[in-house]
């Protein structure tokens, strides 16, 4: 059985995928907004875990809809919630499970309990949280046995993370993305997989 992971290229997903990998065929997806937005450090990042990659475009529109949700918010977290929905729900009408790599202290992208409900419900798919159970310290400790991992702020790593077009949205509307962001975000990217 394939199983649809979102893979922004960095460990958390990458873990998530390792993990899904030992009972599913898993295809890692990577979603964009600007259909001409390649990710190569991302697709780098899939082949180093040896698994196939997806690119897939939400569109323009939906870069839109979370810029205007994150301006009348005032803050990120509806907007990438929003567009996470979106993109597991994209996955959703392709593979029977649909997988990420949310952990439990996550505060964004989450769905809660009543969406995933309902998105079983409604598609017959299986979403798969498997670091759900995983505090941040375990996760850390995980990516270091299992992977080889590059950290920088957000915008100066080339991943698959939302915020990245989210940030580069507001600025093409003359809006400086820092006053919504939080300051020094460090993101992650999986170069390689560690032999064990």
């Amino acid at each position: 059985m394939e199983a649809g992971v979102l893979f922004s290229g960095g460990k958390d997903s990458a873990l998530a995928a390792i993990m899904l990998a030992r009972d599913y065929g898993v295809e890692l997806n990577t979603c964009v907004f600007d259909p001409d937005r390649e990710v190569p450090e991302v697709r780098a990042a899939a082949a180093a875990l040896g698994l196939p990659f997806k690119r897939r475009v939400l569109g323009k529109d939906l870069l839109r809809e979370a810029v205007d949700l994150l301006l009348t918010c005032g803050y990120p977290n509806d907007a990438i919630d929003m567009v996470h929905r979106t993109a597991v729900e994209t996955l959703s009408a392709e593979y029977a499970v649909v997988g990420d790599g949310t952990r439990r202290e996550d505060r964004v992208p989450r769905l809660e309990r009543s969406e995933v409900q309902h998105l079983e419900m409604t598609t017959g798919c299986s979403y798969v949280r498997p670091l759900l159970g995983y505090g941040k310290a375990e996760v850390e400790r995980l990516a270091e046995r299992l992977l080889v991992v590059r950290y920088g702020e957000t915008g100066n790593i080339g991943n698959g993370d939302y915020e990245g077009e989210l940030r580069s949205a507001l600025c093409a509307r003359g809006i400086d993305p820092a006053s919504f962001f939080p300051s020094r975000h460090l993101q992650s990217l999986v170069v390689a997989r560690r032999e064990t």
